[in-house]
């Protein structure tokens, strides 16, 4: 259980402060410090004393680690403890430590942890920062991190920030899935069809078995065949084609298949006319997402991925740095990245040349819509004697999406009218709204 081990590293946590504050008010000489003992067994399964053991913290890492773990747990952890050396309050400088604008508690800082692990040795603080250096595993895997604070301010103010999945993680043993919204403008896609339900042309089916293929093996080649200095980690997919031929699907199905989630990455919330926002808006994307084996899908992707413009004015000169920056962040991202499009041609050319496979996803022939037809029709269903599926599918070119479209609508028809049976009239009705979305012409 969680709360046995977050009991046994609170008391631990205690102790380590205790013993710095006595050090640091009865002035006495900081080599006296000395961290307690600490007993964790590795039979203890729980996923704070598994994380610990698997990085092998020391003993300053794992203090940073519970310094901004503990407020989540015990607001007043910091204070209550400060308080039985500062009985009537008093400035203490020398702890750091914020109020958060809801948190009423002490929030540490980076000058925290700095004060616990060195006190005032200024070599020891010096050595200590590069806990918070890009370099250091809490930075590269997105665990913990410092708030940025205000220019001209010290870094080391800001406050310890452990991310949320984290602290779910240690409380619950479970990473909640990131919630959708301004701070992660990215929607989980699911679906309960099977690859047996997406009906592809071969020469669609075929790059797709080459992605499976990376997915599946390319830890692998990374690990076991050192390539990781001549390749790049992720893999990069271009679906090209019109709406309603899979596309999307098959990226969900690709993450059921290999147990990956699925983001569909929300454009509207993304993409913005104030300049810098749109690479913020994605590097909140790619930071929550570097480290979660995720699968990020761009639907319409020509408006982030877009051809450059020639420079004119100020607002095309830092459009085009938005899309060196997402080439930069889309070839450095270590999983599989989707950008899915209507035309191959609305793409820019530097993305083109970086993807690893541009797969076009065209309208089914007669043969596929047949399938599709087939496929879509529930078993509860029947068909009027006088349609012939056959014959639907030759001679009314429709996607798997429309097809879908029109066996829904023909379904409610029949139950509408207390029957099973699907007529005819309501099957072509269907089939002609339609092709009214897209300004077809309709022949019965």
């Amino acid at each position: 259980m969680p709360q046995k081990i977050i009991h046994t590293l609170s008391g631990v946590l205690e102790k380590v402060i205790d013993s710095r504050l006595q050090l640091f008010f009865k002035k006495e000489n900081n080599k006296a410090f000395a961290y307690p003992a600490i007993k964790s067994s590795k039979r203890d399964k729980s996923a704070l004393n598994t994380f610990i053991h698997d990085h092998k913290l020391n003993n300053e890492e794992l203090t940073i680690l519970l310094l901004a773990f503990m407020p989540h747990v015990q607001p007043n952890f910091l204070d209550s403890i400060i308080q039985q050396y500062l009985p009537n309050g008093g400035e203490f400088p020398e702890i750091g430590g914020v109020k958060g604008s809801n948190h009423r508690g002490t929030i540490p800082t980076g000058e925290t942890a700095l004060f616990i692990i060195a006190g005032n040795d200024i070599d020891k603080r010096i050595k200590a920062s590069a806990y918070f250096s890009p370099d250091h595993f809490f930075a590269k895997e997105n665990i913990l991190s410092l708030e940025q604070v205000k220019e001209g301010e010290p870094r080391m103010s800001g406050k310890l920030m452990l991310q949320q999945e984290y602290v779910d993680l240690f409380t619950t043993g479970i990473i909640s899935k990131p919630v959708f919204g301004a701070e992660f403008p990215a929607k989980l896609v699911t679906t309960k069809m099977e690859w047996k339900d997406l009906v592809l042309n071969p020469k669609t089916a075929l790059p797709i078995s080459d992605i499976k293929i990376w997915l599946e093996h390319n830890n692998r080649l990374i690990d076991e065949w050192k390539m990781d200095k001549r390749i790049k980690p992720g893999y990069r997919a271009l679906f090209y084609g019109p709406s309603g031929t899979g596309k999307t699907l098959t990226a969900t199905l690709l993450g059921k298949q290999f147990k990956k989630d699925v983001y569909r990455i929300d454009l509207s919330q993304v993409v913005s006319k104030y300049i810098g926002e749109t690479e913020k808006n994605l590097e909140k994307i790619f930071v929550k997402a570097e480290h979660k084996d995720w699968i990020l899908f761009f639907d319409e992707a020509d408006a982030l991925f877009g051809k450059r413009s020639n420079v004119q004015n100020a607002h095309d000169k830092y459009a085009n740095q938005e899309v060196s920056y997402l080439l930069q962040r889309v070839e450095d991202f270590p999983g599989l990245i989707i950008l899915a499009s209507n035309y191959k041609s609305n793409i820019d050319q530097a993305f083109v040349r970086r993807f690893n496979t541009i797969i076009q996803f065209p309208i089914p022939d007669a043969e596929e819509r047949f399938k599709l037809w087939v496929s879509a029709l529930p078993p509860g269903a029947t068909l009027a004697e006088d349609i012939s599926l056959e014959n639907i599918a030759a001679k009314y070119e429709l996607t798997g999406s429309s097809i879908v479209n029109v066996i829904h609508y023909v379904c409610l028809k029949a139950m509408a009218n207390d029957s099973n049976i699907i007529t005819k009239p309501s099957l072509l009705e269907g089939i002609k709204r339609e092709y009214e979305k897209e300004d077809r012409v309709f022949k019965p």
